[in-house]
């Protein structure tokens, strides 16, 4: 078997957790589309069990946006 240099070692393991992340019985969306769409489901479904915990303020960071 061949040596894999670091970067085809790293896509595998990535290719390889994103598999892992997916919920059992999940299958990946076959059309750009339809994997889009899963996207914006996942992130408002995320979104919506954040909404359900009260964070105080002094728990976000102070930040300075400047142009």
């Amino acid at each position: 078997m061949g040596t894999l240099t670091r970067r085809e070692l790293a896509a595998a393991l990535s290719t390889s957790a994103v598999l892992l992340a997916q919920p059992p019985g999940q299958a990946l969306p076959a059309n750009p589309d339809e994997e889009l769409k899963a996207a914006r489901a996942q992130l408002q479904d995320s979104a919506g069990q954040l909404d359900k915990f009260q964070l105080p303020m002094s728990t976000e960071p102070a930040a300075t946006f400047k142009p």
